[in-house]
């Protein structure tokens, strides 16, 4: 694993020069989609995308996924569509060289910690969606979960896509269990699935929809999640735990 944050960083530094000659663009993003692509080689891991024919083809939305830990990055990039850009945690800015990069590529920060901000930052983001035709992707569980399961999800990213009236596409990620063992962080070699399910219209809806509409869409999630992560040995005490949806909020 320090190795896999050693070389991200060292990639990120290689990416600056390039990137800063368009300056803060979301077309750099394909420049750092094109730097990360291969890690997934250095550790035997293979990435199968099952889906992918469900991205709206040409128009805005928003895109939310289960998030495990850094490892995301092998998945996200694997399946990112074109113009589409991750919404982060504001502490993002300030690692280095890999927080350069990813300003660079058009990354949307907010502060979690200041709820106020983070609305502000959303009433901007879904209007930069109708007029610059951006893609976002969203963590709605809001941190890393290691747990097997789904933390309830945030309803920033559904409340973003309401407000807009876009999609929401969803992406599932399996567990990394087959290769990775975060106690010891370590890698071995092994498989991810990503799929990326149907996307989900808002047309109509109104913020009371907003929370009938998260936990819907967890729900789906959760069960795919479950399905294509029961392969191999990634498929173990998840299954036991409940797997109900709780409250969600902002």
């Amino acid at each position: 694993m320090a190795f896999y944050n050693g070389w991200i960083l060292f990639l990120a530094v290689l990416a600056i020069p390039v990137c800063a000659v368009r300056g803060r663009n979301v077309e750099n993003m394909k420049i750092l989609r094109l730097m990360l692509l291969h890690i997934k080689y250095l550790y035997g891991i293979r990435v199968e995308v099952r889906g992918a024919h469900h991205f709206p083809p040409s128009q805005p939305y928003v895109v939310v996924s289960n998030h495990q830990s850094s490892l995301d990055l092998l998945g996200m990039m694997e399946v990112l569509p074109g113009r589409c850009v991750p919404i982060a945690k504001r502490e993002l800015l300030w690692a280095g060289s890999a927080g350069l990069a990813c300003w660079l590529a058009g990354v949307i920060f907010i502060d979690r910690k200041r709820t106020g901000d983070a609305i502000s930052v959303m009433s901007e983001v879904a209007q930069t969606l109708l007029t610059q035709d951006v893609r976002v992707w969203v963590f709605p569980e809001g941190t890393r979960n290691h747990n097997g399961s789904m933390l309830p999800f945030k309803r920033g990213a559904f409340h973003l896509a309401v407000q807009a009236q876009v999609p929401i596409v969803p992406i599932v990620m399996s567990s990394y269990q087959d290769f990775y063992c975060k106690k010891e962080r370590r890698f071995t070699s092994g498989r991810c699935q990503v799929r990326v399910l149907p996307p989900v219209p808002t047309e109509g809806l109104t913020p009371d929809d907003v929370p009938a509409l998260a936990d819907t869409v967890r729900h789906s999630m959760l069960t795919v999640f479950r399905e294509i992560s029961t392969d191999g040995r990634g498929g173990g005490d998840y299954l036991k735990k409940p797997g109900g949806v709780g409250e969600a909020q902002l």
